[in-house]
């Protein structure tokens, strides 16, 4: 587990080098942004930022709300295991979990078989069935006669 800091580190690095080479180079690196952001003033105040640029900021809001839509929707239906980015197809502890056939304790790490998918769609119809009858048992009429409670 010690590739995040490795990659923490590294991202600081860069981010560090590119800092000390816009101060070192700050004359042309400067000239160079304003030129291609459109900040010149060449036609007038703002004119070429709101013309080129400035234009685009509506466009990266929508790209942002797409890949923030997609991320969503990546996190809805991916494996609930920490860290794994498989889709979470097959429920479990009840349904409150989606877990990909990786990780769901059923399949220990392999696909499932038509044995094993068999065997538990065995298994799912007996718990079914107990959960029927118990509700049938619950449900039953009373007898005519009060059920033997004397008034």
């Amino acid at each position: 587990m010690r590739v995040r800091p490795i990659v923490f580190v590294a991202a600081v690095f860069a981010v560090l080098t590119g800092v000390v080479a816009w101060v070192l180079n700050a004359r042309s690196v400067n000239h160079w942004l304003a030129v291609h952001t459109g900040l010149a003033d060449m036609s007038g105040p703002y004119y070429d930022f709101w013309s080129g640029f400035g234009s685009d900021i509506a466009e990266f809001s929508l790209v942002g709300a797409a890949v923030t839509g997609l991320y969503q929707l990546n996190r809805k239906y991916n494996c609930h295991q920490r860290g794994c980015w498989r889709i979470g197809t097959h429920p479990a502890a009840g349904g409150q979990f989606l877990l990909c056939y990786h990780h769901h304790p059923d399949y220990q790490g392999k696909k499932p078989s038509r044995e094993l998918i068999e065997q538990l769609h065995r298994e799912h119809i007996e718990r079914e069935e107990a959960l029927h009858a118990k509700r049938d048992e619950t449900h039953q009429p009373l007898p005519e006669n009060g059920g033997g409670i004397t008034r």
